[in-house]
């Protein structure tokens, strides 16, 4: 199901540009649209490369979820040795 829908979610915009282009076959896009989409790629890499650049992860070695004595112990880092 998840497969589904995220397949559905990628090949919205093809479907919407593919009925835009069928209903205004001469059109072209306007410049400010065109403008807007630039500047939302261009807010989009920007934002990505800026969250890559300043994520910054615990020092140390993660240890997964596990049992331990018939409990579930959740994920944590410790200290490398």
């Amino acid at each position: 199901m998840t497969t589904i829908i995220a397949l559905l979610l990628f090949a919205l915009p093809f479907g919407a540009y593919l009925l835009w282009r069928q209903r205004n076959p001469e059109g072209e896009p306007s410049r400010v649209l065109l403008l807007l989409a630039v500047l939302a790629v261009a807010a989009s890499v920007g934002g990505a490369a800026f969250y890559g650049l300043t994520r910054r992860e615990a020092p140390g070695v993660y240890v997964a979820p596990h049992l331990e004595d018939g409990r579930i112990v959740p994920g944590h880092t410790e200290p490398r040795r």
